[in-house]
């Protein structure tokens, strides 16, 4: 049973990065429409919160006026569906957005690590289930094979540079 609070949290969470997800969503769909962002955002955010129809397509309209994305759209019959794909703005975007929300993910872990370690200090029992220390260990490893490839990229290089 999700608590209020952990809807209340889940929801603050993502709606601030918002904009970076859809373009995420949509960068990997190649192009998608409203109802399938809509359907990967209950995905991300644990099935606890997406945001309204509403929400989401002024997001989308805003994004469209910012050249992050382009409309195409298509009928079925006298249904009209707008699908979204990213323009090279947006794919720059999402470049830079990606580099810095890594660096963020990093710091956030190492801040994490840091406050397991303080509240071990002061004796406070740290309680997490099951799942989370599955979930949580699924994403250092994770993290880690990023990091082996990135680190086997830049010697690459690096070495290539120097010759």
């Amino acid at each position: 049973m999700v608590t209020e609070q952990e809807r209340k949290i889940i929801k603050g969470l993502f709606t601030v990065p918002l904009k970076n997800i859809i373009l995420v969503i949509v960068g990997l769909k190649g192009e998608t429409h409203g109802y399938e962002i809509l359907k990967e955002l209950e995905k991300f955010t644990v099935g606890i919160w997406k945001p309204s129809h509403s929400n989401l397509y002024t997001l989308l309209n805003k994004m469209v006026e910012e050249g992050l994305l382009e409309p195409r759209e298509e009928y079925r019959g006298k249904l009209r569906r707008v699908k979204y794909r990213l323009t090279d703005k947006g794919w720059e975007y999402l470049r830079t957005s990606n580099e810095l929300a890594l660096r963020s993910l990093y710091t956030a872990i190492s801040y994490h690590e840091r406050l397991k370690k303080k509240l071990d200090e002061m004796g406070k029992e740290r309680r997490m289930d099951r799942k989370t220390v599955r979930e949580y260990l699924e994403l250092l490893e994770k993290i880690r094979d990023i990091l082996d490839e990135e680190i086997k990229v830049i010697k690459k290089e690096l070495a290539e540079s120097t010759e």
